[in-house]
């Protein structure tokens, strides 16, 4: 299939759902598949909204990734390429394109890291990093969205305060889609389990003791006993990149 003809298939299921109560579809799904497996989460909505559906990856894990591709294969898949990851992370990416059966959307922001640092300075991200993700993060992933109905993510409730209550199917109210999150109840246990079960490609940041990872200038390793994401933008009140809030 053309790109041409990928993107009038993704135009089209937007068009289908042109004046559905999106929230209202969120909660009646969500009544029905809080206890639901991963995997049926991933084929319900697959089944529902068709080319309408995408999936947000950074790549720090592959694990939905592969449990997307397996429930649908062909399944888009948006990677935002900030031009900050680690190389690991790069190269994730790629073995991802070259093994799991999906079409993988590298998504770029506006500016390179050289013209950001002309217009705002060097590392921004030092000195003001809820804008930096807001250029490299936040509007790529807006414009990567804009074309589908529903997108899925990896946030699980475990995670950190901040993602306590997810649902599994929510409706997204900033960019009025559907936003589902088919591992929102699994435990680190869970996922290291389906990893091993199913041989899944690995970060090998994590091998080295990552437990979380975003961009290199703003992930460290969390120390004992720190919560997953404690690496991410430490000694710094942030918490989130801002695609979730």
């Amino acid at each position: 299939m053309s790109a041409d003809t990928e993107l009038a298939s993704v135009d089209q299921a937007a068009t289908a759902f042109a004046g559905t109560d999106l929230r209202a579809l969120a909660e009646q799904a969500n009544a029905e598949l809080e206890h639901a497996p991963a995997a049926r989460v991933v084929e319900w909505a697959h089944a529902t909204f068709g080319a309408g559906l995408v999936v947000a990856s950074s790549m720090a894990d592959t694990h939905l990734v592969h449990l997307a591709s397996a429930a649908a294969p062909g399944i888009d898949v948006a990677f935002l390429d900030t031009g900050y990851h680690f190389a690991e992370t790069i190269g994730t990416r790629d073995a991802v394109a070259e093994v799991y059966p999906v079409r993988l959307l590298n998504i770029t922001p506006l500016r390179t890291v050289a013209e950001q640092d002309a217009e705002h300075g060097p590392r921004l991200y030092e000195r003001d990093p809820d804008t930096c993700c807001a250029l490299r993060k936040v509007e790529p992933l807006e414009r990567a969205l804009k074309p589908y109905v529903a997108w899925i993510n990896g946030m699980r409730r475990e995670e950190s305060p901040t993602r306590a209550d997810i649902p599994v199917v929510g409706y997204d109210a900033k960019r009025d889609m559907i936003k589902i999150s088919p591992l929102a109840a699994w435990t680190q246990d869970d996922l290291d389990t389906y990893v091993a079960d199913h041989g899944v490609l690995t970060n090998p940041l994590f091998l080295e003791g990552y437990t979380s990872i975003g961009c290199e200038p703003c992930t460290r390793k969390p120390l004992p006993g720190e919560d997953p994401r404690a690496g991410r933008w430490a000694g710094n009140a942030k918490t989130e990149c801002g695609l979730h809030t």
